[in-house]
């Protein structure tokens, strides 16, 4: 765990520094804000940013999230703070911290962070045999690729890969590719120097760089613009990186890791990614199952998932019944863990007692086929599909889909492209999951439909944040 502290080391916030760095922490430290934001940009490695609640904490969020620097703020003041701490958590910090630290806090608040979303839970022997194949490659430094449908827990298996490593004592660093337009995802990868272009307003050290000496994950790699992929076999050869903007190119030291939610070879023979490429990445291949594939990883999932949203709920510890259990191990699991994670979540919230029963789960999603196309749809669509089937159940003749006939697919594609965008406030990245596309398909279209005058809804704030 690597921390950086903005302020004076001298009193309260250097005593929770201190605390950090008997738990195992490692420190950087920075005056200001200006100074902080340009340890960020040289990629030292931060994982949490301890910031003292009288200075510019909104100034911090704010640059963090325009230069995409994704690492939480914590807010940290002494009790008479209050007004500044309510403004620093409306300005975006994830916590705040009181001066001066309790030890068992900030212990809490580096588990939370250390162990976010990066649990391996497992036990069933399928998952045992993709695990302990990992464990075996993970003390080379081949570059692995990990393939698997979304949700399945690739990010969290490509971690373990790491902390197996001879790269443990070194950062891990992941770039999802598919949360970033392909304008930025160079910079993301290779860094800038200042003025490289509008809005570079100070040098940023790239991913690469930032993952020197550790391990870079590049998440979703397929979808990468083809013409970037040339940049990155370049940089995988020659293990050295062109900052846009740069004099020279940099050296770099890293253990190359990707993930893909698709068949990398079918998308070299449609053209959309390279096969030198793929040959580079594809060193040991590995496969991370799906949820339907390894039920005996169910229960336990559920039973973390169900401790960990009753604590951050600050809510008693839920049991799950056994039917309520039987209910989940026999359900299809179209998103997998993270689809489960959600419905225990959600069950944890709705449980009327102190236990999970049958009556607090709700499940998206079946066996049927028809039913699964259907629930691909916005919610007014899979109503009218439903609508459909009952007439004709009834021997009625009418159908939802007789309505559209005059009509071309190009204008059913994009009202139901921007219905379901609406559906999800915005949201690129869901919106792209329920249409089952890709988010660099969808973003194409709207940008076609804007240029066409067609008013599209604006981003979310988790997609602006990520953009």
């Amino acid at each position: 765990m690597r921390i950086l502290i903005i302020g004076s080391l001298s009193a309260e916030l250097g005593q929770a520094g201190r605390i950090a760095i008997a738990r195992g922490a490692k420190l950087n430290q920075a005056d200001d804000v200006a100074a902080a934001l340009a340890m960020l940009r040289a990629g030292t490695g931060t994982d949490l940013v301890l910031c003292d609640v009288r200075l510019d904490v909104a100034t911090l969020v704010r640059s963090m999230a325009a230069e995409r620097i994704a690492t939480p703020v914590i807010a940290c003041g002494v009790g008479n703070d209050a007004d500044l701490a309510v403004a620093a958590i409306r300005a975006g910090a994830r916590e705040y911290l009181p001066l001066p630290p309790d030890a068992d806090l900030i212990a809490a608040i580096l588990e939370a962070v250390g162990s976010d979303g990066h649990a391996l839970i497992h036990r069933d022997p399928v998952m045992k045999a993709a695990i302990k194949r990992a464990e075996q490659v993970a003390a080379s430094d081949a570059s692995v690729l990990i393939a698997g449908e979304s949700g399945t827990g690739k990010e969290v298996l490509a971690r373990h890969i790491h902390r197996k490593s001879r790269r443990a004592g070194g950062v891990f660093v992941a770039l999802n590719c598919a949360a970033i337009p392909d304008n930025l995802l160079e910079s993301e990868l290779f860094g800038h120097e200042k003025g490289a272009f509008s809005g570079a307003v100070a040098r940023r050290i790239g991913k690469f760089e930032a993952a020197n000496g550790g391990t870079l994950l590049l998440d979703e790699i397929s979808e990468m613009d083809i013409r970037l992929q040339a940049k990155l076999l370049r940089a995988i050869q020659e293990r050295e990186v062109d900052r846009l903007g740069g004099a020279e190119p940099v050296k770099v030291n890293v253990r190359l890791i990707a993930t893909t939610n698709r068949d990398l070879m079918t998308e070299v023979k449609k053209g959309t990614f390279r096969e030198d490429l793929y040959f580079r990445l594809n060193v040991i291949s590995m496969n991370v199952p799906s949820l339907r594939e390894r039920p005996g990883d169910i229960a336990p999932l559920a039973e973390y998932f169900s401790r960990k949203y009753a604590e951050v709920n600050g809510l008693p510890g839920r049991q799950i019944t056994t039917a309520a259990m039987a209910m989940l191990e026999a359900h299809s699991w179209r998103g997998n863990v993270r689809e489960l994670e959600n419905t225990i979540h959600r069950a944890v919230l709705l449980a009327p007692g102190d236990v999970i029963d049958v009556d607090a789960i709700e499940l998206g999603g079946g066996a049927p086929a028809a039913e699964e196309a259907s629930q691909r749809l916005v919610p007014a669509a899979a109503a009218a599909v439903a609508r459909q089937r009952e007439g004709m159940h009834n021997g009625q003749a009418q159908a939802p889909v007789g309505a559209l006939v005059g009509r071309t697919v190009a204008d059913v594609e994009r009202d139901l492209i921007l219905e379901t965008l609406t559906h999800c406030l915005g949201n690129r990245t869901h919106a792209a999951t329920i249409l089952g596309i890709s988010i660099r398909t969808l973003r194409n279209k709207l940008r076609d439909y804007s240029s066409a005058g067609v008013r599209v809804p604006p981003p979310a704030q988790a997609d602006r944040v990520m953009a």
